[in-house]
């Protein structure tokens, strides 16, 4: 890497500002680092939320994208258990140096890992803000999440057998990887909804019902009483706009816990204890360390096993520059069901 010193990358030019593509330096690893050669970045909504909100990006022009999957070029000090050739993916920051919309990046070895040799990198792209968001959100016992017991702990498979779950918005990313720990945790019935384009799909990762996401509150909560007479603990929105938060809080039991992905829009004025808690899918933050190094060097092996599939993806074309069309393709809603993904080495 001693020769090449400037790379290509997409910079979000100013706070509410625009893209563009420009050149930027190629990062050192530091310690418990590792400089990744992007061959492919996946799109998440919070990349275009940034643009609109002006939020997260904190120095201009800035570098976004999570989503990184490509190959080792450097180590850092105190990495050991990768070395320079490995394919690997991971879960990248909101800063210049550690974002995926460039050809190079620096990842954190701790939420790093190896692509087994069943996926390319696109698949693994797909994988790292969606899954910990989904993680987070079920396992962790801080403000984030819901407290469960990972099933990457011991006696974690299963655990919750016989627990109804309901997962608003299954065919998002988020919720395909919801529905797919909750089955790994034993849950059942998993219900969720989405349109019926997606349900065969669903119904593969381990969903049991899906319902249509047009459903009235009344409707599905009728649809969810005829699936089980358990009550309803836990709800997902995967979602989480004012409309979906106020379903999900509908079906809650009288103690139950609604997990978000979007600020909290619900209220309590009944006097019950319902709960709403809104995750936070960084494993950079310090409360999610600790569960996050235990997902990520589980993964790999659920990976290479199957027992966690990526998701369904679209190639778009253009390198960093497609990323520009595609992230007003997704603030439009005109993506449903996958990812979009981009080669930042194809930039011209």
């Amino acid at each position: 890497m001693s020769d090449i010193k400037q790379q290509k990358a997409l910079f979000l030019q100013s706070k509410h500002g625009q893209f563009a593509v420009g050149q930027h330096s190629i990062p050192k690893p530091g310690k418990d680092e590792l400089l990744i050669q992007v061959f492919s970045a996946a799109l998440n909504p919070v990349d275009y939320k940034v643009q609109e909100l002006g939020v997260y990006a904190e120095n201009y022009p800035a570098i976004l994208g999570e989503d990184i999957a490509g190959i080792v070029k450097e180590v850092g000090e105190g990495v050991h258990h990768f070395a320079k050739g490995d394919r690997v993916f991971s879960h990248g920051q909101f800063t210049n140096h550690a974002s995926a919309f460039q050809q190079f990046t620096l990842s954190d070895a701790d939420f790093t890992a190896e692509i087994p040799d069943n996926l390319g990198y696109d698949e693994a792209a797909t994988i790292p803000l969606a899954f910990d968001t989904a993680s987070t959100g079920l396992y962790n016992s801080n403000k984030y999440g819901l407290g469960l017991t990972p099933p990457w702990e011991q006696s974690g498979i299963s655990m919750y057998s016989g627990t109804p779950i309901v997962i608003l918005g299954g065919s998002s990313a988020v919720g395909s990887f919801a529905i797919q720990l909750a089955r790994l945790s034993g849950f059942s019935p998993i219900i969720t909804t989405a349109s019926d384009a997606h349900k065969a799909n669903l119904m593969s990762l381990g969903a049991t019902h899906v319902f249509s996401r047009h459903f009235s509150a009344d409707e599905l909560k009728t649809r969810v009483s005829a699936c089980t007479s358990d009550p309803i603990k836990y709800v997902f929105d995967a979602i989480s706009l004012p409309d979906t938060q106020q379903i999900g809080w509908s079906l809650l039991s009288q103690k139950g816990r609604l997990l978000l992905t979007l600020p909290v829009s619900v209220e309590e004025k009944e006097g019950k204890e319902r709960v709403a808690i809104r995750t936070f899918g960084s494993p950079h933050a310090d409360e999610n360390k600790p569960l996050c190094k235990g997902l990520w060097a589980t993964l790999p092996e659920w990976l290479e096993a199957e027992t966690i599939k990526p998701l369904n993806y679209e190639i778009l074309p253009n390198g960093l520059e497609g990323i520009i069309e595609g992230l007003e393709r997704m603030k439009k809603g005109q993506v449903s069901g996958k990812k979009l993904v981009a080669h930042p080495q194809d930039t011209k």
